[in-house]
């Protein structure tokens, strides 16, 4: 035991002794070297051979030559993040056999890569090269760099799915976000089975090839938000059973298909807001049988009808603000559902006018022989006092509700939530509503009082 303690306290020793003059050495369990924020222009001489990390973020390198940083073979972590480094030689990372994380992200110089830029990085596990200006990566860049699982490549100037990730069976993790993408080939995303998190929102997607995501049957979470989708092939997600989180949300689709979603059978969270749907096909969330939320809000439906969505099979939240919706009969399932089970709110009517302004929780169905009548064709001047009276009450509360200053608020739509590449939780994602923000004119209200 005290021989091993001398060797810790030897090398700790060695890590101060050698550490560079412009940066701190901590000898906390393994020696880490801190060189940010400290204005070099070049890579200091020689770094400790006992460093385990090397923080040189936030500096002004330039230039990486080869070996720049000489022979270290216990370093694991090494920071090069917001800098001005325009060229990278071949093998600059050489003589670094155990390292595991490389950063080189925000260097808004690096437009182009070698195919030995990572070369001898065979234990690399994380590579993260976001907002650089990267407009593709060769096609044999990771050739050695099998172990690698997490790759954060999100703001760059990428136009397609780099070829260089086909075949890479360890990456569990892609981060492609907010680049210039306009099409997923089906060969995009070929061997790439443990993949369980693809980022592609905020690109300019609007082809997805069919069977693009066939290789990806362990997938989880997948981002397609926030791009110029407006079809997709028949049977876009074949085959990704695991997948429990998908956001389609503001893209420009019209119609959804009953095959699109046919074996998400594990889907928990679907993000199809802020789209311009206008019709849902029946039986397209029929398979999701272990849905817990929705989010249609942000669209132009008008109508839900029972057998496109039958709630008694949901058991979580679903949002439907912010659209359009006529108000009848057709609806009348669904508010009873909002008052049996409390997990939908905020459901404004755009029609028929009797009831513009209301939410449908508000709305009076009355009926007639037992069937139910649409508040469209109610005629106060024959209606029974009963009825009357529920509907003076009913105006009387929007006028109070029109009076008072403050609206209430609801939490924010989680699309925005889930940017910069972070792993949330997707159930956590939720949208956003102002309830009330169409309400109808006095000028109505007091021509039904009358």
């Amino acid at each position: 035991n005290l021989g091993r303690g001398n060797i810790a306290a030897l090398a700790l020793w060695a890590c101060a002794r050698s550490c560079p003059a412009s940066c701190t050495c901590t000898l906390e369990k393994s020696c880490s070297v801190l060189c940010d924020r400290s204005g070099l222009p070049d890579l200091p001489r020689e770094f400790p051979c006992e460093a385990s990390s090397i923080n040189l973020d936030k500096n002004s390198l330039k230039f990486l030559s080869e070996r720049a940083f000489g022979t270290l073979p216990s370093l694991r972590s090494l920071s090069l993040d917001h800098n001005n480094i325009s060229f990278i030689t071949p093998g600059a990372f050489k003589g670094l056999p155990n390292l595991v994380e490389l950063k080189m992200a925000h260097n808004e110089y690096i437009r182009y890569l070698h195919t030995r830029t990572f070369t001898g990085l065979k234990r690399l596990v994380r590579l993260d090269v976001a907002d650089c200006n990267l407009f593709n990566m060769p096609d044999r860049i990771f050739l050695e760099n099998y172990a690698l699982k997490e790759l954060f490549c999100f703001q760059n100037n990428f136009r397609r799915i780099p070829g260089a990730f086909r075949g890479m069976e360890n990456l569990t993790h892609v981060y492609l976000e907010r680049n210039k993408i306009e099409a997923v080939a089906y060969t995009s995303l070929l061997g790439l089975g443990n993949l369980r998190y693809l980022n592609l929102q905020e690109n300019r997607i609007n082809v997805i090839h069919d069977q693009s995501f066939q290789d990806l049957m362990r997938l989880e979470n997948f981002y397609l938000n926030d791009n110029l989708l407006s079809e997709l092939p028949r049977v876009a997600f074949k085959g990704l059973s695991r997948l429990k989180m998908l956001n389609l949300g503001g893209n420009q689709f019209t119609n959804i298909s009953k095959t699109w979603f046919s074996d998400l059978v594990e889907l928990e969270v679907l993000y199809l807001d802020r789209n311009r749907l206008v019709y849902i096909e029946e039986g397209s969330f029929e398979n999701l049988t272990s849905l817990i939320t929705l989010h249609l809000n942000s669209n132009n439906l008008s109508s839900l009808p029972f057998p496109v969505f039958q709630p008694v099979y949901f058991i979580g939240r679903l949002y439907l603000f912010r659209n359009p919706w006529e108000c009848d009969c057709s609806l009348e399932y669904l508010k009873e559902w909002m008052e049996s089970y409390k997990l939908v709110r905020d459901i404004p009517c755009a029609s028929p006018s009797s009831v513009v302004g209301l939410d449908l929780s508000e709305v009076v169905f009355a009926r007639v022989n037992g069937s139910c009548l649409d508040p469209g064709e109610l005629n106060l001047t024959t209606m029974s006092s009963e009825i009357l009276s529920t509907t003076e009450n009913r105006f009387n509360s929007l006028i109070s509700k029109l009076l008072q200053q403050e609206l209430r608020e609801e939490v924010g739509n989680g699309t925005e939530s889930l940017r910069n590449g972070t792993l949330l939780d997707p159930a956590e994602g939720l949208s956003a509503g102002i309830k009330g923000a169409d309400r109808a004119p006095l000028c109505l209200v007091s021509l039904c009082l009358v």
